[in-house]
């Protein structure tokens, strides 16, 4: 009795019966990216680099020193992607040898679709001569002979470009393999992930509440830190390794 109580109390709150109305709206997508003003060059690959720079038939191959100035600190002309489109960075320093550029080269064009895109590279090829003396010699002698050549790298250069008509989740997935492999820290992007990288860092620095950042400690010498520190440190203040 109890129950039959509530199913009809229950039934007496219940509307007898319900309409629906079905609405139709009017969505709004965005409208696909223009390529009209995108031109794909005759040679849509990465070209290949030779594994030792060409020399005058009277000049000897010089040597050179380490000069590791040329991997540390920011780079400051060729970080920004001339395309406007999606790339690969270097987040730090480092050398690209002979084999990171053949592999870069080969997984662009095993992934590179080339009726409507294309690549270009934005680092010179293998110019600096790195030495090295054959097994078991002894110390002495003089500077070793020429080993192989390397490109130096610093943080913040572009690496490689793509381009053409197409999307970013296109061009994601090679770019990011590539990335992987290199000897450094690397990342692929687009115009709009550097973009926002550079907003952000800004941002950071307008927006940092604590008075005592690195830059400020190294500044004032506190706790006698210049003991500890090199002079790069103290022209970067910790932000380039």
């Amino acid at each position: 009795m109890l129950v039959r109580t509530i199913k009809h109390s229950f039934g007496l709150l219940q509307p007898e019966c319900v309409q629906l109305s079905s609405t139709f709206g009017i969505k709004y997508f965005p409208p696909p990216k223009n390529y009209d003003d995108i031109e794909i060059p005759e040679r849509p690959r990465l070209r290949m680099f030779e594994k030792v720079p060409t020399y005058p038939s009277n000049l000897k191959p010089p040597k050179m020193q380490k000069r590791l100035r040329y991997m540390r600190g920011p780079e400051p002309l060729h970080n920004k992607l001339q395309l406007k489109q999606y790339g690969v960075i270097a987040l730090g320093g480092g050398r690209l040898a002979h084999e990171h550029f053949e592999m870069a080269r080969l997984v662009v064009a095993r992934h590179l679709d080339m009726k409507r895109m294309f690549a270009i590279w934005r680092v010179d090829p293998p110019w600096q001569p790195i030495t090295k003396k054959g097994q078991g010699q002894r110390m002495g002698g003089g500077k070793g002979a020429i080993d192989h050549y390397v490109t130096p790298i610093k943080a913040g250069r572009v690496i490689l470009e793509v381009g053409g008509k197409c999307e970013y989740a296109e061009a994601h997935k090679m770019l990011k393999i590539v990335a992987e492999r290199l000897p450094f820290k690397a990342k692929a992007v687009s115009q709009e992930i550097l973009e926002k990288m550079e907003n952000d860092e800004k941002w950071k620095e307008e927006n940092n509440k604590n008075p005592y950042t690195l830059k400020y400690i190294i500044q004032n010498n506190m706790g006698g830190c210049h003991k500890m520190l090199s002079p790069f440190d103290h022209k970067w203040h910790g932000k380039y390794l």
